[in-house]
């Protein structure tokens, strides 16, 4: 992975280069930002600029030993931690990254936007809990107190370092504070809320912008034979997420997206029986298809709410949707969207916390239906 290999972002990737050529390089980066981001390609981007023979001022060299091996990720001075699960050759705490590397080095080939949940997919682990185990922080102080074998420098990676056991975290504070020369650590997380303080207080954050639309477009260009209407669309709906745009490149992914429209239109109609057939199906989706459906609303409440004012320079509505949006904002006014947006954040937090989704999707039904049927003030 090179930095030519991850579309836009060029401020970001100036950042990092600049960086290097300054020789201003943090020993501890934290890079941030939301699932389907360019955060996990810019740290593989950003080792192989960091031991790139021949670099140039905007990227690797892409044809030295070096950058040969990061294409494959399997140069020896650059080490992967990321989540797993237990399976039937290793126990929980035996369960560590070395393990799966191979593994891990498909996913990186296929999915350098994906989430665990693909992470987990690809592998095998379907509805398995991932972490990284205890076991992890000792394997990471053995493989940095190694000298480099041919690198400039030892890069540790790790992936959703949010997903660590608390000893695991603990036990690698001292050499994220204190590593060897040469040594840098980039961690590469989705939540850095979820962090100890204690990790965030020694790494530098970088924060890694979600893809613009147009980003977005050019590889949906490059990667499928669709029209540049439902290239639109797709763009829109995934908000950034370039993970997710690919994810819709089969079709399928404008499913969550009718899912909305008709659990809206069966809230207002209040079709009782409909609506607990439809949290039924919301359950049997899974957790994934329950979060998405939520990003998709808070998508829908902030276009409705840019209705009626001059919103050209800021609104990212395509004209396909523009009916469906007109409609909706004529039952959900501004009042009743301060009221329903709040619960669709709340939901979403229930969710990710294995909350009982047919029971959750019901109660949020009836209460959307309740504020949609009440007169405005």
């Amino acid at each position: 992975m090179r930095f030519q290999d991850i579309p836009g972002l060029e401020n970001t990737k100036s950042q990092l280069i600049e960086a290097v050529k300054g020789n201003h390089v943090a020993h501890a980066q934290l890079f941030v930002g939301a699932e389907g981001s360019a955060n996990l390609a810019m740290a593989l981007a950003f080792s192989t600029y960091l031991n790139c023979e021949n670099p140039t001022d905007t990227d690797a060299c892409g044809v030295c030993a070096s950058c040969v091996k990061n294409s494959k990720y399997i140069h020896p001075d650059v080490n992967f931690v990321f989540p797993s699960a237990a399976t039937p050759k290793f126990k929980r705490e035996d369960a560590t990254s070395d393990k799966f590397l191979v593994e891990w080095r498909g996913f990186l080939s296929q999915t350098p936007y994906g989430n665990v949940t693909d992470w987990s997919n690809h592998f095998g682990w379907e509805n398995k809990l991932l972490m990284i185990p205890r076991q992890e922080s000792r394997n990471i102080v053995r493989a940095l107190s190694l000298k480099s074998f041919e690198g400039k420098n030892k890069v540790m990676i790790i992936w959703q370092p949010e997903l660590m056991n608390v000893n695991a975290a603990n036990g690698i504070l001292k050499i994220l504070e204190e590593p060897p020369e040469n040594t840098i650590f980039i961690l590469v997380s989705n939540d850095s809320n979820k962090l100890l303080t204690t990790i965030l207080s020694r790494a530098q954050q970088l924060r890694v912008p979600s893809f613009e639309d147009e980003d977005v477009k050019s590889v949906l260009t490059e990667k499928s034979a669709l029209s540049a209407a439902e290239i639109d669309q797709i763009a829109y709906r995934a908000n950034g997420s370039l993970r997710k745009a690919l994810a819709e490149i089969d079709g399928t992914g404008n499913e969550a997206n009718d899912y909305f429209k008709d659990w809206m239109r069966q809230c207002f109609t209040f079709n009782f029986e409909g609506l607990i057939k439809q949290a039924d199906d919301f359950q049997k989706k899974g957790k994934e298809f329950q979060v998405g459906l939520m990003g998709i609303a808070s998508n829908y409440m902030r276009e409705t709410l840019l209705q009626g004012v001059d919103s050209s320079s800021i609104s990212r509505l395509p004209d396909q949707e523009r009916g469906f949006i007109e409609k909706f904002a004529s039952v959900f006014v501004p009042e009743k969207i301060a009221r329903i947006s709040p619960q669709f954040d709340e939901a979403q937090y229930h969710i990710e916390r294995n909350a009982n989704p047919k029971i959750l999707f019901l109660d949020l039904s009836l209460s959307i239906a309740q504020i949609a049927r009440a007169k405005s003030n």
